[in-house]
């Protein structure tokens, strides 16, 4: 496995199981339908960006890349919390779920972080 790999296969993950909620929302309920549409799009965007940002052009590029992965996993993050305040879908089915992105989050922080360092 090269380095990032299981990076990139978590959010793999999390944007798989973030579309398995989207399906899991109601679709009666026009609140629902504008939660799920912006779900998807924010919890599938991450892992392309990661990918893109592994295959950067430069430092600058990278960090980018990076942060745009990083904003839609804050945004994912606020989705997940309406869902669970509204009661559409039970907290105690999406905790772990929630969990995970805010590990991602710290993770993708991180390696912003870390990039932005002045190298020796």
């Amino acid at each position: 496995m090269a380095k990032g790999d299981d990076i990139e296969e978590r959010l793999i993950d999390f944007a798989v199981r973030a579309i398995n909620v989207c399906d899991k929302l109601p679709s009666s309920k026009i609140a629902a339908l504008h939660i799920k549409k912006q779900l998807v799009r924010s919890a599938t965007s991450p892992a392309p960006n990661y990918a893109e940002a592994r295959s950067a052009e430069s430092n600058k590029d990278f960090i980018h890349k990076l942060k745009i992965a990083l904003k839609e996993m804050n945004e994912t993050r606020i989705w997940l919390k309406i869902i669970i305040r509204t009661g559409l879908i039970k907290a105690d089915l999406l905790n772990d779920m929630l969990d995970e992105c805010e590990q991602l989050c710290r993770i993708l922080s991180a390696s912003i972080n870390t990039a932005r360092e002045p190298v020796s």
